[in-house]
């Protein structure tokens, strides 16, 4: 069974970021996706590692990873084009869904 969410309706992408406090390069994502966000309009929830034993396996060795409508997108750093890309197909492919 696949693990991947449904997306929601509408044309606004989905970003998450799986950070962990302390992280120097979780924050340093987390600012440019603040700021990505704010020219972008894309919805960004953040979900923290810490203390979750099957989040910890999956992401802790790559934080921050970004995914973008359940699709992994970046590990380590986020690259500001690579990511308007990323986001503008997404929402495209979500127009067309």
């Amino acid at each position: 069974m696949s693990r991947r969410r449904r997306r929601r309706g509408g044309s606004i992408p989905e970003v998450v970021v799986y950070a962990a406090e302390g992280c120097h390069l979780c924050e340093r994502a987390r600012a440019q996706l603040e700021a990505l966000r704010a020219e972008l309009g894309f919805e960004l929830r953040e979900v923290d590692v810490a203390g979750d034993p099957e989040l910890e396996a999956r992401y802790r060795e790559w934080l921050p990873v970004v995914e973008i409508d359940g699709e992994r997108a970046f590990v380590y750093h986020v690259d500001d084009d690579a990511f308007r890309r990323k986001v503008a197909q997404a929402a495209a492919s979500r127009r067309t869904l």
